[in-house]
This record gives structure tokens, C-alpha cells and sequence, in this order.
């Protein structure tokens, strides 16, 4: 089973010991935002998850749309 792009971005956070709260700092979102993207509540645009891409060092093709 495919892991959603809300797992693998709460999973690289986790893996890097970051909160939430840095993460959006690094990818200069809203805390709120972020939020809601890790727990799949809300679909991020693809320059957003650029930018978590590029703040969580992962290669934005192997996240999911």
C-alpha cells in the first residue's frame, strides 16, 4: 500500500526530530497549515509541497499528489 504524502512528510519530520512548527518554519507556511497537511485534512498545492519537500530534504517526485 502506497503511504499518503501526509505520512511521508509526518514521517521525515519525525525521522529529523523537528515539531510541526519548525517544519513550517523551514518551509515558511502557517504552523495551522502544516498541521492539516500531516493529518490529511487538507491537500496541499504543488508549490507547497515543494517547499516541504525542499525543508524535509526529500525528493518532491516520490511524494504522492
Amino acid at each position: 500500500m502506497a503511504r499518503s504524502a501526509a505520512q511521508i512528510f509526518k514521517e521525515a519530520r519525525r525521522k529529523q526530530g523537528l515539531t510541526q512548527v519548525e517544519v513550517a518554519e523551514k518551509a515558511n507556511i502557517y504552523p495551522n497549515t502544516y498541521a492539516l497537511i500531516e493529518r490529511g485534512l487538507q491537500n496541499p498545492q504543488f508549490a507547497t509541497v515543494k517547499k516541504l519537500a525542499r525543508a524535509l530534504d526529500l525528493n518532491v517526485d516520490d511524494i504522492p499528489a
